[in-house]
């Protein structure tokens, strides 16, 4: 077990720490708790060796420490930590969101799509039935109303039996399963879009919601309270900076505070940021799609209105793909009213992880600690450095990227989130990065730096600082995911290395990308295009040069061709041959033609039949 916690014994601790937990009145998720079990293996401060096997009583103290650190509802760490662990869990991008959406849907639909796909022909009655099934089912698919909606069913069963009558019922039940259940998309999309259609022409279509109307307002309302909370968030980490660096200038002015417990607070408000820009950009996102959608739907009830102006009777072809365009679009509203509900929920569960930062560091308190602090944004101090720029020739062996020299800049990866490089480990401190200072490219990784001292301390030995991060990292485990260090703890450090200064954590094992490529023929080929197998194809071959061997070549030069070229003509004499080997000969048989009288009976009842044949002779043919 040197080096490593086997799985039994983590699944003992993890189990172990859940009960407790539980027994306290606290239940927690196993990945929160596995989470927690990790970062107190990691954190140096706690001194867990992890080269020897670790006795019981190793164990019972990693769980209490686990305990202890899992229902200390006074720590910014553990709010931090679980708002990770409540994103990880919940959040979807937007294709993820709808894909999921869509297969809740087919598993819904999917009783019902067996039921009408697998039944076969039956008595009028049966059909009847089973188009009261399809009927319910276009109803469902389309979420234009309920089943038990009596004007829905009404106006779905009309435009049903538009483009799909019950005398077509037979034809359904020959297909296959497959262009059964081809046909009932279809026929859920046209008839969503006639009753759209419908709806616009003030036909119908009462229970239908104006989405466009709805998410034309609700949009611009949940953007602006997500903007609200970023702009909040982000006032409380510049003023979280502001106090830790005021404090690392004069710590005997406040005393009262800790130093750890504001850190912490500082990640807490910088992961929330995070998460919330997040947000942002998928609600700026969806209202965008939402416009297009508006737009696009506007023109499609054009097109329709015009072929269908005036005109009692229209051919099939020239609606139906408008009729399902229309519906195609629908679904885009019906998806971004599901996205901004579901961005909606995550913005108000989000929240309750910052109400710790109100309790620790009330707003009364802040105000009489920043007295005299001056606050800066992170706009202000990108501004402040945008005047300053590494010099490359500082450096021999460093490679640095600026925005004229570099493609794709803005595009370009940068660690830590974007935050400074060097203050993170150095002192403890989320400053933003500016890449107008210069972006440093060590090992194909990219840092950005808060001012032009630090990068140039960092520069000269990025190894030792990137290292200082990682053991931030594991003194604040929210750090972790804050900074995107995931692939710096997929393993367990060793005690023993932790011990060496020079050697702080186990190094993952260098990975290198290689390829090996075989040629189809590695020697020249040696195929003989002359070669022949066919012995009579030989024997033809023989023969036509023989034949060569007996025509003439004639050549002759005029005064044209005089000095220029030699001309030569080779002439094969025709000739013409014929015979017959049979004679052509025919004959001509007369048709026999036999009528016969008397078969229609007359006046005597015996009949008297007379047979005429009216056959011409051989020799008149």
């Amino acid at each position: 077990m040197s080096g490593e916690l086997t799985r039994s014994v983590i699944k003992r601790i993890i189990r172990q720490v859940g009960l407790e937990c539980a027994a306290q009145g606290q239940t927690l998720s196993e990945t929160l708790v596995a989470f927690m079990v990790k970062a107190v293996v990691l954190d140096p401060r706690n001194d867990f060796n992890m080269d020897q096997i670790l006795t019981e009583n190793n164990i019972q103290d990693l769980i209490q420490r686990c305990v202890t650190r899992l229902l200390d509802t006074t720590n910014p760490s553990l709010s931090t930590i679980k708002m990770q662990v409540y994103f990880d869990m919940n959040y979807a991008n937007r294709d993820d969101l709808l894909s999921e959406q869509q297969r809740v849907l087919e598993g819904k639909l999917a009783p019902m799509v067996r039921a009408i796909t697998e039944a076969g022909a039956g008595a009028q009655e049966e059909r009847e039935n089973m188009y009261q099934k399809i009927v319910t089912y276009v109803l469902l698919r389309s979420g234009l109303g309920s089943p038990t909606d009596i004007e829905a069913v009404r106006e779905v069963t009309a435009a049903l039996q538009s483009v799909f009558p019950q005398a077509e019922m037979i034809t359904f039940i020959s297909l296959s399963k497959k262009d059964k259940e081809q046909q009932l998309k279809d026929l859920a999309m046209l008839v969503t879009g006639i009753r759209l259609y419908n709806k616009q022409c003030q036909k119908g279509g009462s229970s239908i919601e104006d989405l466009p109307a709805i998410l034309n307002e609700a949009i611009p309302s949940a953007t602006q309270t997500v903007d609200d909370r970023l702009n909040s968030c982000q006032l409380l980490a510049h003023q979280y900076t502001a106090l830790l660096e005021s404090m690392q200038e004069d710590p005997h002015r406040y005393s009262r505070l800790r130093t750890s417990k504001l850190k912490e607070a500082l990640f807490n408000v910088r992961q929330y940021e995070s998460f919330l820009s997040i947000l942002l950009s998928d609600a700026i996102t969806n209202a965008q799609e939402v416009e297009s959608l508006g737009v696009q739907v506007e023109a499609t009830m054009m097109v329709l209105k015009n072929r269908m102006q005036d005109k009692t009777s229209i051919e099939s072809k020239d609606v139906f793909p408008l009729f399902m365009e229309l519906s195609k679009l629908w679904t885009g509203f019906q998806d971004a009213k599901l996205l901004l509900s579901f961005l909606t929920n995550m913005t108000d569960n989000l929240q309750q992880f910052l109400e710790i930062q109100s309790q620790l560091f009330p707003e009364e308190m802040l105000t009489s600690f920043l007295e005299g602090v001056t606050v800066k944004s992170d706009e202000e101090r990108i501004k402040e450095t945008m005047e300053t720029r590494v010099n490359v020739s500082d450096f021999k062996n460093q490679e640095w990227l600026f925005p004229e020299t570099t493609d794709d800049f803005d595009e370009l990866l940068i660690q830590y989130h974007g935050f400074c490089a060097h203050s993170i480990g150095v002192r403890g401190l989320t400053l933003v990065g500016n890449p107008a200072i210069g972006i440093l490219k060590h090992k194909e990784k990219c840092y950005v730096f808060s001012s032009k001292e630090a990068a140039y301390i960092f520069a000269q030995d990025p190894d030792k600082f990137i290292q200082l991060n990682v053991e931030k990292a594991k003194e604040y485990p929210e750090l972790i995911q804050l900074l995107e260090l995931h692939h710096q703890f997929e393993y367990l450090v060793p005690h023993a290395q932790a011990r060496n200064a020079s050697k702080y954590s186990m190094k993952p094992p260098p990975k290198h990308d290689s390829g090996t490529q075989t040629d189809t023929h590695i020697l020249p080929p040696t195929i003989v295009r002359s070669y022949e197998w066919n012995e009579w194809e030989l024997r033809r071959k023989a023969i036509k040069l023989a034949n060569l061997r007996r025509k003439l070549t004639h050549a002759m030069q005029t005064d044209l061709s005089h000095m220029r070229r030699e001309n030569f003509t080779q002439v094969y004499l025709p000739k013409d041959v014929s015979t017959q080997t049979k004679r052509d000969n025919s004959s001509n048989v007369p048709k026999p033609q036999i009528f016969l009288k008397g078969l229609r009976g007359g006046s005597s009842p015996t009949t008297h039949m007379v047979a005429v044949d009216l056959t011409r002779p051989l020799d008149e043919t």
